[in-house]
């Protein structure tokens, strides 16, 4: 299954993006409003919940700098990566949008696939918090 979030203009350059999305510390300023948990659990990962929803920890796996940072799930039950690309527009903003790859099954996708494409987009329009 893949999703992805609308393009987001950002009035940061590139460079910024890149370093704040490679701090997951900084995932907490995107989360929706009905985030229930969130816990940094090491320089790399962090642990949220939404509220009525399982907890999801989701591991730094990649960083190409300042393009595009790679999260992923730290389980392999449900195997999924969140990348974000950042792409300078001028040295003062960039555009940045949310790629989602996950492999579920068709009853898995269809249950996730509503609450993960609003997640993401919550996630990209919350981009200028940074």
């Amino acid at each position: 299954m893949n999703l992805n979030s609308p393009k987001v203009t950002v009035q940061k350059p590139a460079q910024y993006m890149f370093e704040s999305l490679s701090d997951v510390r900084n995932f907490e300023k995107l989360m929706p409003e009905n985030i229930a948990k969130f816990e940094v659990t090491g320089e790399d990962a962090f642990i949220f919940a939404l509220k009525g929803m399982p907890e999801i920890k989701l591991k730094m796996k990649e960083k190409v700098a300042p393009t595009k940072v790679v999260l992923g799930a730290a389980s392999d039950k449900l195997p999924f990566t969140l990348t974000a690309d950042i792409n300078a527009v001028s040295e003062t903003a960039s555009e940045v949008q949310l790629f989602f790859e996950g492999e579920f099954n068709a009853m898995m996708a269809m249950m996730v696939k509503g609450p993960i494409s609003k997640f993401i987009e919550t996630l990209a329009n919350n981009m200028h918090k940074l």
